[in-house]
């Protein structure tokens, strides 16, 4: 029997397709549990997906109870980031991290009725959050528009720089590294488009949008988005700076949107976010959006007109079909397991994802309910025509 082969053929007891921010947390976490890992990439680790996000680390609230499940796997997740992060000093510095706190910026009175009730959300959960008043504000981030009615403070949210964290976590897991791209599976084998056939005890596929390719048609949805990043510029913003209208532009699905979201980043860039095309996975430069989405960042943050651009581009997120990621069994891919479909979620969730799907793949209990994030939900609940 084939199955009796196996341990002579093994490559690893665990073969990871992709080596961005989820593959590279999976590896990890497998790693932990005494499981050798090899991970399949064809492009550059920590790559696609992963280097085009903006790496914030931000806590998930629950004001909608429909966002309970998102919240409670960012909540479980930051814990585990704050873990790897303390570890060691090594880990801060490598990943680029800062606690640089997030300020949500209300523009009227809507925004900052919302403002109020996420501060409530906080305290509720005995996190901090604190409401900054005009003056407050100004005097926080005095490059902002002065007509803003105030901002929450959420002063425990933190900036990584994801493609270096995933090349390290990567090397915490002694992970075998594959340059190739996977183009088969069959039972524990993956075939490569170079010809070679990799055996282990179970496939997980972190591919972001190209996992798509293993599943039944519109499971993941393309949703591209522009990023732009300044010269250096030392001193000018302390806060990662959103404005709250972000939170109801992200979730429409029948129009390109663009959004006021800036990092400060180590050394003075400023790296300037967002913009959605929901279904558009080129990754070609839109000079409209674009213009669009540097104009927004300008009403903000007036004093940008001042500050030099260094480069502009393009990453796509996959987003699942009901937005919440897929963790869990493949549905039809045998010792095959998921972990893609968070959107802009996955740098903030990778390490929850990584030990809820190793749990589940490893028959352990769950630290969080898996539920919620199973992909044979799809199969139970077929989309609408």
């Amino acid at each position: 029997m084939a199955a009796q082969s196996l341990p002579t053929r093994r490559h690893a007891d665990v073969i990871i397709i992709g080596g961005g921010i989820i593959g590279a947390a999976c590896a990890r976490e497998y790693a932990r549990q005494g499981l050798s890992v090899a991970v399949v990439e064809a492009g550059p680790i920590g790559g696609g997906a992963t280097a085009a996000s903006m790496g914030h680390l931000l806590t998930v609230d629950a004001l909608d109870p429909a966002d309970q499940i998102e919240s409670d796997l960012s909540r479980r997740s930051l814990q585990l980031w704050q873990d790897w992060l303390l570890e060691q000093e090594a880990h801060r510095e490598l990943a680029e991290y800062s606690r640089c706190g997030t300020l949500w910026l209300a523009a009227d009175a809507e925004e900052l009725d919302l403002a109020e009730r996420k501060r409530d959300w906080f305290h509720k959960q005995g996190l901090a959050a604190e409401l900054l008043s005009p003056e407050e504000l100004a005097q926080a981030e005095p490059m902002l528009r002065r007509d803003l009615l105030g901002a929450l403070h959420v002063p425990d949210d933190g900036r990584v720089y994801p493609p270096r964290v995933a090349a390290r976590w990567l090397q915490e897991a002694q992970a075998k590294v594959f340059r190739a791209r996977a183009v088969g599976f069959e039972g524990a084998s993956v075939r490569l488009d170079d010809g070679r056939e990799l055996w282990g005890a179970m496939t997980v596929i972190c591919t972001g949008l190209a996992a798509q390719e293993q599943l039944p048609t519109g499971w993941l949805l393309p949703k591209k988005g522009h990023l732009a990043i300044t010269q250096r510029h030392p001193g000018r913003v302390q806060h990662q700076l959103v404005e709250l209208g972000y939170l109801k532009r992200a979730h429409l699905v029948d129009q390109d949107t663009v959004s006021f979201n800036l990092q400060p980043r180590p050394g003075g860039q400023l790296l300037i976010g967002s913009s959605r095309q929901i279904g558009r996975d080129d990754r070609e430069l839109d000079p409209l959006l674009l213009q669009q989405m540097l104009r927004q960042a300008l009403h903000y943050l007036p004093g940008l007109a001042e500050l030099s651009l260094l480069r502009c581009w393009t990453g796509v997120r996959p987003a699942s079909r009901d937005g919440q990621p897929l963790i869990g069994a493949h549905p039809g891919l045998h010792r095959g397991w998921l972990a893609t479909g968070h959107e802009g979620l996955g740098i903030t969730t990778a390490l929850a994802t990584a030990e809820l799907l190793v749990q589940l793949s490893l028959g352990q209990a769950t630290t969080l309910k898996p539920d919620p994030f199973r992909p044979e939900r799809f199969q139970e609940s077929p989309a609408h025509a």
